[in-house]
């Protein structure tokens, strides 16, 4: 790395949907970058030391700076390398709307549906189900309503922004979701702009280079969830 260049850093571990976000990120904007693969067994010193609070990936080191929280750091990289692929809204309430949204797949959508069928089974994961349809039904809901009523193919309208990349880091997880839930996610029937909002994103260098085989994350979640549930279950 030549004198005076920038040094980019990211703690990540693959399967992360908040470090896929943010590797994502850096990709948009063509920022160079190290990718440092954290153990799941054990932590490193360097994050350790880079986030002591909540000690978890992911991390974007900057120049010897950390910033953690993967919606923080996307925020910081669209600020920090602005160029001509802004992620972020120019309308003060839009950037409000994909902020609160964003918020919510953190929470609600994670939280709720994605480990609620990831770590339980029998009612309680049919619980979860019923919030994966539940939450699909407002973010398709959403995407009509940013993408112009559909006209355009993104959350971010015409452009991959930050909701975009948001949520297309969990998309990786749905092929784990059918397949603990033995259940098929109704795209064609009941989230067609989703559907095809899926297949749009997939088509950009950097999705498709950043997120994981769904069948390979399918294995890891197998792995995880025997720490939850008995394999009896």
């Amino acid at each position: 790395m030549g004198e005076g260049e920038e040094q980019v850093k990211v703690l990540s571990q693959w399967p992360s949907p908040f470090a896929i976000r943010v590797l994502i990120g850096l990709e948009e904007k063509g920022v160079r970058y190290e990718d440092q693969e954290e153990n799941f067994a054990s932590k490193t010193e360097l994050l350790l030391q880079m986030n002591p609070v909540h000690k978890k990936v992911p991390v974007l080191i900057h120049n010897g700076k950390p910033v953690c929280e993967s919606l923080i750091i996307l925020q910081y990289i669209d600020e920090v390398w602005p160029g001509s692929n802004s992620f972020m809204p120019s309308n003060p309430y839009d950037r409000a709307l994909a902020k609160f949204w964003a918020d919510f797949l953190d929470t609600k959508f994670l939280g709720n549906a994605i480990l609620g069928i990831l770590k339980t089974t029998g009612e309680a994961q049919e619980e979860g189900k019923r919030y994966m349809l539940e939450y699909l039904g407002l973010l398709e809901g959403v995407l009509k309503e940013l993408s112009a009523g559909g006209s355009k193919p993104y959350f971010g309208g015409k452009y991959f922004g930050f909701l975009d990349i948001a949520f297309i880091c969990h998309t990786c997880w749905f092929h784990t979701m059918e397949t603990l839930g033995k259940w098929k996610i109704p795209w064609e029937s009941e989230f067609p702009r989703l559907q095809k909002w899926v297949k749009k994103c997939m088509e950009r260098e950097s999705v498709n280079k950043i997120l994981p085989d769904p069948r390979k994350v399918l294995e890891h979640a197998i792995e995880v969830r025997k720490g939850y549930v008995s394999s009896t279950d």
